[in-house]
C-alpha cells in the first residue's frame, strides 16, 4: 500500500480532480489528461492519485533536473514507500560517431556519476522485489537495458545455515560482476578477510553485507557501515542482485558469442566482396577483441551494442528497457506531457541515423542498430493507463483524451493548436488537404477518457491580466512599462522573435538607463541558471529573451511580461508558448502580461479566452471562501560562484584577472575542494550547481596552464584525480 504523508490537504479545484482521474482509472480508461495552471499543485494532485489507484507508477519528465525535483518531493511525500530515480548516469556522455566527410572517427567517452548509476540499479532491484514503487525517470527509461529475466535469474539468494563453501561463495559474486579488492572497498566490490566475506552492493548507499562462514556453512550474515565496519543488526538472509546493469548467464553468454562471431564472418565476406577490405579489417579486430574481453571479463566496452546476441532475441525486435521490468499493470504518469511526449518520439530516428553510419563503414556489427530506444508505438504498447500532466497539453494529449475520438484524426504536425484538433474531431472544421496522418497517435479503445481541469490556486493568485498594444511605439511603451515596474521594486521579462534582437534590445534598454540582460541558446546553459538567480536578487531588473522563458522558470518577483510581435504567428508565437510564458506572472499578485499586436491571431484570441476564464473560475473561487490573493514568496538560491573571494580571484571568475605567479595561490588545493564541491553536488542529484564547478574547474586549469606557458615558469600536472 502506498501511505502519503502529508500535513496538507487536498485544496482549491485538486480535490475534484483527483476524484475524476482517479474515477477514470478504475474504470479501465487508457488516456487521461491533467490540464493545471501554473502553482495549482499539480504534484500534489499526482501523489493523491497514486494513493488512491495504489499501482506501481512511473514518473516520466523530460529533463533530470526536473525529475531530481520531483524525486526529491515524492520522497518527502511516500517516506515508507520505495521512490526511486532512473535518469542517464552519464555527467558527460559524448556519443560513438563517424563523420565520412572527413574520415574523423569520434570514440565513445564519458564520465559515469557513481550515485546515479547507484539509484539505476536500486531501481531495478525494487521493480523486481516489490510492488509499492514509485520511479521517476527522464526518456532514459526507454533506452535499451538487460532482460529482466536475466536480472532475476541472476540474483542469488543467501541464509544463515545454508551450505555453500566460501570459494563457491566468491566464484557467485565474480558472477554477478562484482569485483575483488582488498584495500578500497568501493561499491560493486568485495573483501575477504579469512572465513569473513564483506560485499558492498552497488545499489546501496552506505551499506555493506558481511557473510561468516563457518565450515562450508553460512555462520553469520550481518549488515555493516560500508566506511567504519560497524556493525548494524544481523540478519536471517540476504539477496544479493547483480553489480552491473546489463548481466546474462554464463550459458547465454557463450550462445550469444557464438552468434557475434558468426555475424561478424558474414559481414566481413560482404565488405570483402564489395572490395571495403578496410572495413572487413577493421570490423574483424574491434569484434576481435570485445568477444576476447567478454569471455575472459564477462563484460566489454560498448557491451550493450551487442545486446540483441545477448538476450537472444530476432533482429528488429523490440529491445528490454526499464519498462520491461514493470508489472503489466503499472500507471504512467506524465509530467509536462507537452513536451515529454515529442520527446519520446523523436529519439528513435536520431539514434538510428548515427549508428547506420558506423554500421556502414565497419566500426560495428549490423545487430548494434537493435540497441536502441523504443519507437514511439512501442513505447504505447508497453504502457497501459496514462495521465498526461500539463498546464498546455499538446495535441497528443488533447486528441486521446477527448471522449469524441473515435477515430484516427488528420494531423499536420507542429501547424495546428490542440483545440483546433478538437475541432476537427467534432467536424466544426475540415482539415487541410495535404496534411498527414500521425499513426502513432492512438485512438482510446474502451471506456470513455476525459480532460481534467485544475485552474484554482491554493495561493488565490490569478492568471496575469492581459493588455493588448499596438506594434508602433513598442520598444518606448516596454521602456516606460519596465520603469514603472521597476520603481515598485519588480521584475521584467521582455520576449523576442530572434538573439540578435534580444541583444541589441538589451543594448538599448541599458543606454536608457535600465538594468538590463538578455538570455537566449548561446548563453552556456549554468550560466543560464547564474542569470535567472541575479534577476530574482535583484542584481538586475529586466531580462529579455526568446524562448527561454517558458515552462520550467520559477520567478515570483516578475509582475510583467512582455511580448514584442505577439502576431507574427509560428512556433514561438503559438498558443502553447503563448500561454507559457505568460504564465511567468501567474506567481505575482500584480502579475500582467503585455502582447504587442495589429491583429489578434488565432493564437492570441486563444490565449485571451483561457485567461479569461481561468481568471473567472478564481475570483468566484476566492469570493467564496474569503481568499485574498498573495503573491508568492520563495528564497533566492544561493549563487553558484565561489563564495570566497580567494576563491573566486585563484578560479578567474567573475572577470578577475588569474596571478601569473604560481606562489599566490595553491592551485591544487582550490581543484580539490572545487572537485570535492562538484562530487558532493552530483551526489545530492544538483545537476547544474555539478555542472558549474565542473565549468570552473575547467576553467581554472586552462587559465593557470597559460599562464604558467606564458611566463615560462614551472609546469604543473593538472590532470583529473
Amino acid at each position: 500500500m502506498f501511505k502519503l504523508e502529508s500535513k496538507y490537504s487536498p485544496q482549491g479545484d485538486q480535490s475534484q480532480a483527483i476524484a475524476k482521474l482517479v474515477k477514470s482509472l478504475r474504470s479501465g480508461n487508457r488516456h487521461q489528461t491533467l490540464q493545471g495552471v501554473t502553482g495549482s499543485g499539480k504534484t500534489f494532485t499526482m501523489a493523491n492519485i497514486i494513493k488512491e489507484v495504489n499501482k506501481p507508477t512511473l514518473i516520466m519528465s523530460h529533463n533530470k533536473t526536473l525529475a531530481a525535483q520531483l524525486y526529491s518531493e515524492f520522497k518527502t511525500f511516500f517516506p515508507s514507500n520505495a521512490v526511486e530515480y532512473f535518469v542517464s548516469y552519464f555527467d558527460y556522455y559524448q556519443p560513438e560517431a563517424y563523420i565520412p566527410r572527413t574520415d574523423t572517427y569520434i570514440e565513445k567517452d564519458s564520465s559515469i556519476n557513481d550515485e546515479i548509476e547507484r539509484l539505476r540499479l536500486s531501481t531495478m532491484g525494487s521493480l523486481i522485489t516489490r510492488q509499492d514503487v514509485i520511479v521517476i525517470a527522464s526518456v532514459s527509461c526507454i533506452y535499451g537495458l538487460g532482460s529482466p529475466e536475466d536480472y532475476q535469474d541472476m540474483m542469488l539468494p543467501m541464509r544463515v545455515g545454508q551450505e555453500i563453501g566460501r570459494d563457491e561463495f566468491l566464484a557467485k559474486l565474480v558472477d554477478l560482476l562484482f569485483e575483488r579488492n582488498d584495500i578500497s572497498f568501493q561499491r560493486g566490490q568485495f573483501r575477504v578477510r579469512g572465513d569473513v566475506v564483506e560485499i558492498r552492493p552497488a545499489y546501496l548507499e552506505d551499506t555493506a553485507i558481511r557473510v561468516e562462514f563457518f565450515g562450508d556453512e553460512i555462520d553469520r550474515i550481518s549488515e555493516i557501515d560500508a566506511i567504519s565496519g560497524s556493525k548494524r543488526g544481523d540478519m536471517g538472509s540476504y539477496t544479493f542482485f547483480p553489480a552491473k546493469q546489463f548481466v546474462t548467464t554464463g550459458e547465454r553468454m557463450k550462445k550469444a558469442i557464438v552468434a557475434i562471431r558468426k555475424e561478424m564472418k558474414e559481414r566481413v565476406a560482404w565488405f570483402e566482396k564489395e572490395g571495403k577490405l578496410i572495413e572487413a579489417q577493421r570490423l574483424r579486430m574491434r569484434t576481435e577483441y570485445d568477444i576476447e574481453m567478454m569471455q575472459e571479463m564477462g563484460f566489454c566496452q560498448g557491451i550493450e551494442n551487442y545486446s540483441r546476441h545477448i538476450t537472444a532475441r530476432e533482429p528488429g525486435a523490440t529491445p528490454y528497457t526499464l519498462l520491461d521490468f514493470f508489472p503489466d499493470d503499472y500507471l504512467l504518469l506524465v509530467d509536462e506531457s507537452h513536451v515529454t511526449i515529442p520527446q519520446v518520439g523523436g529519439m528513435f530516428e536520431g539514434d538510428k541515423s548515427r549508428k547506420t553510419v558506423l554500421v556502414e563503414h565497419g566500426f560495428r556489427l549490423p545487430s548494434a542498430l537493435d540497441n536502441r530506444p523504443l519507437r514511439f508505438e512501442e513505447f504505447m504498447k508497453h504502457t497501459n493507463q496514462r495521465v498526461y500532466v500539463s498546464a498546455t497539453p499538446g495535441p497528443f494529449e488533447m486528441i486521446n483524451s477527448r471522449p469524441e475520438n473515435k477515430r484516427f484524426i488528420p494531423w499536420k504536425r507542429g501547424e495546428q493548436s490542440a483545440n483546433m484538433a478538437i475541432k476537427q474531431i467534432r467536424g466544426q472544421v475540415t482539415a487541410s488537404p495535404s496534411a498527414e496522418t500521425l499513426d502513432e497517435f492512438e485512438v482510446s479503445k474502451r471506456g470513455t477518457s476525459l480532460i481534467v481541469e485544475q485552474i484554482i490556486r491554493p495561493t488565490g493568485l490569478l492568471d496575469p491580466i492581459l493588455t493588448l498594444k499596438p506594434l508602433k511605439g513598442q520598444i518606448d511603451e516596454t521602456i516606460e512599462l519596465c520603469r514603472d515596474r521597476v520603481e515598485k521594486g519588480e521584475r521584467v521579462l521582455v520576449t523576442t522573435l530572434t538573439k540578435k534582437t534580444a541583444e541589441d534590445l538589451t543594448d538599448y534598454l541599458h543606454g536608457v538607463g535600465l538594468k538590463v540582460r538578455y538570455i537566449h541558446a548561446d548563453i552556456d546553459a549554468i550560466e543560464r541558471v547564474e542569470i535567472l538567480r541575479a534577476l530574482r536578487a535583484a542584481e538586475f531588473d529586466v531580462l529579455v529573451g526568446i524562448n527561454l522563458l517558458r515552462e520550467g522558470l520559477d520567478l515570483p518577483e516578475v509582475s510583467l511580461v512582455c511580448i514584442l510581435d505577439a502576431d507574427k504567428e509560428g512556433f514561438l508565437r503559438n498558443e502553447t508558448s503563448l500561454i507559457q510564458t505568460a504564465g511567468r506572472a501567474a506567481r505575482h499578485v500584480h502579475g500582467e502580461c503585455v502582447l504587442f499586436c495589429d491583429k489578434i491571431t488565432d493564437s492570441i484570441q486563444q490565449l485571451l479566452d483561457v485567461t479569461e476564464y481561468r481568471r473567472n473560475r478564481q475570483i468566484e473561487h476566492n469570493k467564496e471562501h474569503g481568499i485574498t490573493p498573495q503573491s508568492v514568496v520563495r528564497a533566492v538560491q544561493q549563487s553558484l560562484h565561489m563564495h570566497s573571494e580567494q576563491q573566486k580571484e585563484a578560479a578567474g571568475l567573475n572577470q578577475s584577472i588569474v596571478a601569473e605567479d604560481e606562489a599566490s595561490y595553491n592551485a591544487l588545493q582550490v581543484l580539490s575542494e572545487l572537485e570535492e564541491e562538484m562530487r558532493d553536488a552530483a551526489s545530492k542529484l544538483e545537476f547544474e550547481r555539478a555542472a558549474h564547478l565542473r565549468d570552473q574547474i575547467s576553467e581554472l586549469k586552462r587559465r593557470a596552464g597559460n599562464s604558467s606557458s606564458a611566463s615560462d615558469k614551472k609546469k604543473v600536472d593538472y590532470r583529473n584525480p
